[in-house]
C-alpha cells in the first residue's frame, strides 16, 4: 500500500497534492527504482479520490520521466529518478530572511531596511502613472536600451549633484532593478584577473554573498565608531575594488570621516582599484544635512550605487550606478545580458516624481515621520533597561544598534525565546566576516513598525532577557 495523505480542505488540488507527494517519495528513494505502483483503481480507492485524480497524477509523473508504464505488467518507478542527499538540502526552509507579507499579525518584526509601507505616496504616483500612459507613444511599450531613458538619467544627474555632491553626466548612469542587480553587474565587469575584494567587516550578509558566489575573496578590514578603519588596508594586497557603505555603514552606523575618505581613495588611486560606494539610505539623516558622496571626491575611482527602495518602496525595483567613463560601455553590455533593461514607463513615471519636486517633498515627510519613530524606539530601549542598553548608529537611516554587553543573540536558547515571544530581531553577528565580536549586539529596524509596535516588541525583548536569567 501507497501511503499518501491527502487534505480535501487545502487549497491545492487532490491530483496536485497526489502527483507532488509520488515525485517527493520517488526523489528521496522512498520509493526505489523498478518498484512497482498500485494500479490506478487500486490507490484511489485506498484515498478514496476519485480515479481521474489518480490518472492524472500518474499522467504527469509518467510525462516527466519519474515512473514508466510496461504493457501488460503495470506502473514502475523509472531509472535514474533517485536525488539521494541533495533534495532534503533544496527543499529544506529557507531562513532568516521573512516574507513581510507572511509574518503573523501578533509578531513584531524589527527587519532593517523597510521603509514605511503603508505611506508610499500612491495618489500622486497613481496620477504620474496614468499621465505617463495616456501621453506614451508606441515605441515606448518596446525593448528600450540598457543604460534606462534618458528622461530618467537626466533628471537623477541634476538631482544627486545638488543633494548629494555626486559629479556626473547623464552618459554615466545605469537604472538597474535595484542596488542588487548593480552589486551583480559588478562583480562580472571586475571580477576576472584579480578577485580580492576588500570589504568592511561587519558588511551586509548579502554582499558576502554576492561576491563570493561570483568567484570573489573576501579581504574583511574591521569598522569602529567611524567606520572602515582604512590604516589597516593591507599594502601586499592587489584587489579588484574595494566595497563601502561610508555615509552610514551597515550594520553599525558610522560614518566615514574625510580623512578616511581620502585615505580610501589614495589606497585606489596607488592599487589602480575601484572603489563601490553603496549610498542605500544616507537621504534619512536626522541632524544636519546628508553627507556628501565619496563619489564627489573622484568620480573616475568611485562607482556610485543608489536605490529608490528605501526612499520609496523595494516593489519598485528600480535602482541606479553611476560609474566612470571606462567602465559605462561594458556595464551597457552586462545590463542588456541580464535583462534588456529595467521597466521603461515605471522609469518615466519616477522621472516626472523626481522633475517636478515630489521625491523631495516625501524624503522631508518621511524624514519626520522616521525621527520620531527612532526617538520612539529609543525611549523604548532606555524606558526597558536604562543605561544597559547603549545605541549605535541612530543619526540616519532605518535603523539602530541596540548594544547589550553579556548578552549573546546568537545563542540558541535566547533566539528560540525570542521567536516564540513573537519578536524578531538580527544580530549584528549574522553579518560578520571575522565572528564572536559582535554577538551582544542586534540591528533594529524601525522604518516601518508604528511607536505602538516597537513599544511592544521591546517588552517582550525585555521580558525573554529577563526569564533567562540575564543580569538585566
Amino acid at each position: 500500500m501507497l501511503w499518501i495523505p491527502v487534505d480535501r480542505t487545502a487549497e491545492k488540488p487532490l491530483i496536485r497534492q497526489v502527483y507532488e507527494q509520488i515525485r517527493q517519495q520517488i526523489l528521496r528513494g522512498e520509493l526505489q527504482a523498478a518498484s512497482k505502483l498500485p494500479s490506478t483503481r487500486e490507490l484511489a480507492g485506498d484515498l478514496h479520490v476519485s480515479r481521474n485524480v489518480v490518472l492524472e497524477a500518474y499522467d504527469q509523473l509518467l510525462a516527466e520521466g519519474y515512473i514508466e508504464s510496461r504493457p501488460g505488467s503495470g506502473t514502475y518507478v523509472a531509472e535514474g529518478a533517485y536525488l539521494a542527499e541533495e533534495y532534503a538540502q533544496l527543499s529544506a526552509p529557507i531562513s532568516p530572511a521573512v516574507s513581510t507579507n507572511q509574518k503573523k499579525n501578533h509578531s513584531i518584526d524589527f527587519r532593517s531596511g523597510l521603509p514605511a509601507l503603508d505611506h508610499f505616496p500612491r495618489k500622486v504616483w497613481s496620477q504620474l502613472t496614468q499621465r505617463v500612459y495616456n501621453q506614451a507613444n508606441a515605441s515606448f511599450f518596446g525593448y528600450d536600451n540598457p543604460e534606462g531613458r534618458l528622461e530618467l538619467r537626466q533628471t537623477l544627474s541634476h538631482y544627486l549633484l545638488r543633494t548629494r555632491g555626486v559629479r556626473c553626466s547623464p552618459d554615466q548612469l545605469l537604472i538597474t532593478s535595484g542596488a542588487s542587480q548593480a552589486l551583480s553587474i559588478l562583480a562580472k565587469l571586475l571580477l576576472s584577473s584579480r578577485i580580492g575584494v576588500i570589504v568592511e567587516d561587519p558588511v551586509t550578509y548579502e554582499i558576502q554573498v554576492i561576491y563570493s558566489r561570483s568567484g570573489a575573496r573576501l579581504i574583511p578590514i574591521p569598522v569602529d565608531s567611524h567606520g572602515m578603519q582604512t590604516e589597516l588596508l593591507p599594502a601586499d594586497e592587489d584587489p579588484a575594488f574595494i566595497f563601502v557603505t561610508p555615509s552610514h555603514q551597515y550594520p553599525l552606523g558610522s560614518i566615514l570621516p574625510i580623512q578616511r575618505r581620502i585615505a580610501l581613495i589614495r589606497f585606489a588611486r596607488a592599487t589602480n582599484c575601484f572603489i563601490v560606494e553603496d549610498d542605500y539610505d544616507s537621504e534619512f539623516r536626522y541632524t544636519g544635512t546628508p553627507v556628501s558622496s565619496l563619489q564627489g571626491l573622484d568620480p573616475e575611482h568611485v562607482i556610485y550605487i543608489g536605490t529608490f527602495s528605501k526612499i520609496l518602496s523595494p516593489a519598485l525595483r528600480l535602482g541606479y550606478m553611476i560609474l566612470p567613463s571606462t567602465l559605462i560601455s561594458s556595464s551597457r553590455i552586462a545590463k542588456r545580458l541580464s535583462d534588456l533593461h529595467s521597466p521603461t514607463l515605471d522609469q518615466l513615471v519616477l522621472a516626472h516624481f523626481i522633475e517636478e519636486g515630489h521625491l523631495e517633498r516625501h524624503i522631508m515627510k518621511m524624514k519626520r515621520l522616521y525621527r520620531k519613530r527612532r526617538d520612539a524606539l529609543i525611549h523604548s530601549l532606555e524606558h526597558a533597561f536604562g543605561n544597559r542598553v547603549h545605541i549605535l548608529g541612530d543619526a540616519t537611516g532605518l535603523h539602530l544598534v541596540a548594544e547589550f554587553p553579556g548578552i549573546d543573540f546568537t545563542a540558541d536558547s535566547i533566539r528560540q525565546s525570542l521567536e516564540q515571544a513573537g519578536v524578531h530581531i538580527y544580530p549584528v553577528e549574522m553579518h560578520a566576516i571575522h565572528k564572536g565580536l559582535h554577538c551582544h549586539q542586534i540591528i533594529l529596524g524601525y522604518g516601518n513598525l508604528t511607536a505602538e509596535q516597537m513599544e511592544d516588541g521591546v517588552t517582550r525583548i525585555a521580558q525573554v532577557i529577563k526569564t533567562l536569567n540575564f543580569p538585566y
